[in-house]
């Protein structure tokens, strides 16, 4: 099984930024992606960002230019830096974890990020 914890959203204003991690343990496959989706209240949950364990990036148009996903595989750990914080980035943010091999795909419990002054 794998399990997948998120931390580091809270309150911040607009123009700030803030830093979420996802750590996974469990019986984490080599080769896998991760990747942040976000819900906004009232809405369907969108692809932020995702990351291969090979390095390969993608992002959706929204966040481009201000959002950084980044990996560190030895400590099974995904990061979504986010700079330039705009209110329409509220939300709450899932980390998911997808093995390809005999697919298999695990969320996060999500953590809330709120932008308002």
């Amino acid at each position: 099984q794998v399990h997948l914890v998120e931390s580091g959203g809270g309150l911040v204003q607009p123009g700030g930024s803030l830093r979420l991690s996802c750590a996974a343990s469990g019986s984490i496959f080599s080769i896998n992606t991760m990747a942040w989706y976000r819900q906004a209240p009232g809405k369907e949950r969108e692809l932020v960002a995702a990351i291969t364990s090979g390095g390969s990036t993608n992002y959706a148009d929204s966040v481009k230019g201000r959002f950084t996903i980044s990996r560190d595989n030895a400590k099974n750990t995904v990061y979504l830096q986010m700079n330039s914080l705009k209110p329409e980035d509220t939300a709450v943010y899932y980390c998911k974890y997808v093995r390809h091999t005999a697919y298999l795909e695990v969320w996060g419990q999500g953590t809330l990020v709120t932008v308002s002054s």
